[in-house]
């Protein structure tokens, strides 16, 4: 089930670039390229294209297939990062002090 979730994620990541990239941008006249002012800048928006709506929906696919594969992966995991560190299994045993060496004799000494 994992691995049928993951592909229809990578295609749908896939599919939304094409969609993306065949797009064209709000301001494609001339006039918007040159600094002109252009009547579709400031008027009103229109109806939302097919490959909008096609963006939408391939976005939200994609939402979801993200949400259940993050799921998925957290499933039977413990909720801190150290939970499964074998530093933190062991319960901690006070350990005496080391005591010190003797210092060493000075030879510069009289």
């Amino acid at each position: 089930m994992t691995t049928l979730v993951l592909a229809i994620h990578i295609l749908v990541a896939l599919l939304i670039i094409l969609v993306v990239l065949i797009q064209g941008g709000e301001n494609v006249d001339i006039t918007a390229a040159f600094g002109g002012v252009s009547q579709a800048a400031f008027g009103p928006r229109g109806t939302v294209s097919t490959l909008a709506k096609i963006t939408w929906v391939l976005g939200a696919i994609f939402l979801v297939t993200s949400v259940t594969l993050s799921v998925w992966a957290t499933k039977g995991r413990t909720n801190s990062v150290l939970g499964n560190s074998p530093q933190r299994s062991a319960p901690a045993t006070p350990q005496k002090a080391p005591t010190p060496a003797p210092a060493p004799a000075n030879p510069f000494q009289r």
